[in-house]
């Protein structure tokens, strides 16, 4: 079955019938392998994303790189956008700048957005959508361990800190005054030294956006709201380019690195399930719920009713 106006960037993997939704639909995510077919511990799930995040957030710091080499690869990237006659950076952020109406709502959703509908979506898949929530919590994983490599291997200047000859304004300096950002970093004030301003490529703001919006628009139930996670990623890049954070070939690369980690979902999954396999049992295979008794404990609790009712 054929699903008009499904963007193009979901792949058809398989058709199936989606998990609590009567609709068909399009499979975005791999099948879960038995064992891991179920919904975490919640305790377990936050201490393994604080300890992901603290880890990307750290190693983003310390891949800073020369600020010379980050200026190189950001006037390469105009370069091969000029051979490819491509310039949807310029126009854009004439626009934001000239137009306080739209630039001010876009470096609000820049400094925040990210912050917000990310966590939302990995929550909401986690209550509502056990069944797919590994999955798509190891691609997120995956691929945020893989924009840290292009952070490292290719530090990059954004457009809003190259030379202002190359005619970009940085919007979220010229509209600071009116949010909680410094004109330095879309950080908060005063912690602009915390960030990495030359982690441009690939563009995780757009990376992150395409997640939800592939998410949201394979497992929510209404048109509108799936509709609305189609345009989130295409929103995200059109901020991104317009705040001259990011050239478009960084959004490219971004959604490179969301299929790239797409593909190792699938092998990540069956090593955690191996990984399990291989681990103690103490419940003997038997699954038990918070204070229920394991097998052997049952056993001697029968063992012990006839005599406690002597």
């Amino acid at each position: 079955m054929r699903r008009c106006g499904l963007p193009a960037i979901i792949a058809h993997v398989n058709i199936t019938q989606l998990p609590g939704n009567p609709r068909m639909g399009t499979r975005v995510l791999p099948r879960m392998p038995e064992r891991l077919d179920r919904r975490p511990r919640w305790w377990a799930e936050l201490l393994l994303i604080a300890v992901v995040y603290a880890a990307y957030s750290g190693g983003r710091l310390l891949a800073r790189g020369d600020v010379s080499t980050a200026v190189d690869h950001g006037l390469a990237i105009l370069h091969y956008e000029k051979l490819l006659y491509l310039n949807a950076e310029h126009p854009l952020n004439r626009l934001f700048t000239a137009e306080p109406w739209i630039g001010i709502p876009a470096d609000f959703a820049y400094a925040s957005l990210h912050y917000l509908v990310t966590p939302a979506v990995l929550v909401w898949l986690y209550l509502r959508r056990p069944g797919s929530y590994l999955a798509a919590r190891t691609w997120l994983m995956a691929s945020t361990l893989l924009g840290l490599v292009g952070f490292t291997l290719m530090p990059t200047c954004p457009p809003r800190l190259l030379d202002a000859a190359y005619g970009f304004t940085d919007t979220m300096a010229q509209y600071s005054s009116y949010g909680w950002w410094g004109g330095e970093a879309s950080a908060p004030r005063g912690l602009g030294g915390l960030t990495n301003q030359y982690a441009a490529m690939p563009s995780l703001h757009v990376g992150w956006a395409l997640w939800c919006g592939i998410l949201v628009w394979q497992h929510a139930r209404t048109p509108l709201v799936r509709y609305l996670g189609a345009a989130y990623p295409a929103l995200t890049l059109l901020i991104v380019l317009g705040t001259a954070n990011h050239y478009l070939l960084d959004g490219v690369a971004g959604a490179a690195v969301m299929g790239i980690g797409w593909l190792l979902t699938p092998h990540a999954l069956r090593l955690a399930g191996r990984f399990r396999r291989k681990s103690p049992d103490v419940s003997g295979g038997w699954d038990t719920s918070a204070g229920e008794l394991l097998p052997a404990q049952r056993s001697s609790a029968d063992d012990d009713t006839p005599a406690a009712a002597r």
